[in-house]
């Protein structure tokens, strides 16, 4: 698409400078990694509601650890809730809810619950990752009206955030693994008790965050990523690889598909935005992370930092022994398996342009502050109706020495379905590696999607 021909008010808003540069002075830099704020700018106290303090005491293991490349479950596993949130008494807690968490207890009250666990802050970032972010804060800027960013890569570009696009690019650029791989599983549940599954092969390669390599934001490509399907059985076989960039006023997330019908691969149309994600197209493309891809088609707006109940430090949700048909259960994924604890995290809104096109007008994103990755989103259709909310499900991962999404659950409030994807509990030896030093750029890309379809 053409940006630049959708309307004259769109065109005038390219031309008007940001209102505000990113950089830091030396004296703000200067609080990071200090008695008051992490190497990435969170606080380190915690709260007298119960958000824990900063400690930092794990980086890539912690007492009792099983195994550093495959399930575990976690340093928390002991734990039992402090107390649960249901329809009955969500009233006492609804200043520490989001609007789709209480729309999803009102709605499923005999199956939708949030069971609270103590909050914890134990995990640290590599020593290299706070050194990123430290020249960052002092040189990073927005680019380009936003679509784009300066800075040293492999940490976020922003660790006191004065926008909400600055606040939005954290989210897309977080500290996560180097490289994925997995055979993960796809379920959607319908009101109705109908059930349908997909599966894929998925791998990707996060260049920025290659721990022995060190770029700039200003470079074209951000992330590769590989993707065959296994099921449903009509798209057996077909693959799409494709690169995200760094800067979307420069470049767009390229895809090429092949095709088992025909044995070819051929480029696919511009994939941005409100794309439906196969199969079932409850989600879009930038749901992904909860939000994910170019900051193009909304106005962003920082609100600040709120104590919420999210779900955090989910190692259970991801374990070989629970089986899928315990986990798909009507209304959302089974509750029992889903950890929440009170976190700090970041509220940033998002308002759809004039004259830009995406079945979101609105959306509320909450990010916890320690890492910036998305756990929860809520969506709002073109009458301002809540549409959609979306949860993921994160456990630290100490191959990767950071924290890595498991399953994520995206509800559609109006169908009365959700999708559960970036299951692999059933997955056997396609169970999550990270930081694969095996997975590289020549897996990526149409000469692999060839080779793959043979």
């Amino acid at each position: 698409m053409n940006r630049l021909l959708l309307n004259s008010s769109f065109v005038l808003s390219l031309l008007l400078p940001l209102a505000a540069a990113a950089k830091v002075g030396a004296d703000k830099a200067a609080m990071l990694d200090s008695a008051t704020h992490t190497c990435v700018g969170a606080e380190r106290a915690g709260t007298a509601s119960g958000v824990a303090a900063y400690t930092g005491k794990y980086l890539d293991s912690w007492p009792g650890m099983k195994d550093k490349s495959g399930y575990d479950p976690g340093p928390y596993a002991d734990e039992k809730p402090l107390f649960t949130i249901t329809a009955d008494n969500m009233a006492t807690y609804a200043d520490r809810l989001t609007e789709g968490q209480k729309a999803l207890l009102k709605k499923h009250p005999k199956t939708f619950r949030m069971a609270v666990y103590p909050s914890h802050r134990d995990f640290r970032m590599p020593d290299w990752v706070c050194k990123v972010v430290k020249q960052n804060a002092t040189t990073a800027e927005l680019v380009d009206n936003g679509l784009g960013t300066t800075g040293t890569d492999g940490g976020i570009p922003f660790p006191f955030p004065q926008s909400g696009l600055e606040a939005i690019w954290n989210m897309i650029s977080p500290y996560r693994a180097y490289s994925e791989a997995a055979v993960n599983d796809i379920i959607d549940v319908y009101g109705n008790g109908k059930l349908a599954y997909g599966k894929q092969r998925y791998r990707s390669l996060n260049v920025t965050t290659n721990p022995n390599r060190r770029g700039s934001y200003t470079d074209k490509i951000a992330a590769h990523f590989f993707v065959e399907s296994l099921l449903p059985a009509r798209d057996r076989g077909s693959i799409a690889v494709g690169i995200q960039p760094n800067n979307f006023s420069k470049d767009s997330t390229m895809a090429w598909q092949y095709n088992p019908g025909i044995r070819r691969v051929r480029q696919a149309p511009e994939i941005c935005c409100d794309f439906p994600v196969p199969p079932a197209g409850l989600r879009t493309i930038d749901d992904d992370y909860v939000f994910n891809g170019s900051p193009e088609r909304y106005t962003w707006k920082l609100v600040g930092k709120k104590e919420m109940v999210v779900p955090w430090h989910n190692f259970r949700v991801n374990d070989p022994a629970i089986k899928y048909a315990q986990l798909a259960t009507p209304g959302s994924i089974n509750a029992d398996y889903v950890r929440y604890e009170l976190q700090r995290v970041w509220v940033i809104e998002a308002e759809l342009k004039s004259g830009m096109r995406h079945i979101y007008k609105r959306r509320t994103i909450y990010a916890q502050e320690d890492t910036w990755f998305g756990v929860w989103g809520d969506n709002y259709d073109n009458r301002d109706q809540l549409w959609r909310a979306a949860l993921i499900n994160y456990r630290y991962a100490p191959d990767a020495q950071t924290y890595q999404r498991g399953v994520s659950v995206y509800h559609d409030l109006t169908a009365d379905a959700y999708e559960a994807t970036y299951l692999v509990n059933e997955a056997g030896e396609g169970w999550w590696r990270m930081n694969d030093p095996k997975i590289d750029e020549s897996m990526f890309g149409p000469k692999a999607a060839t080779l793959g379809g043979k």
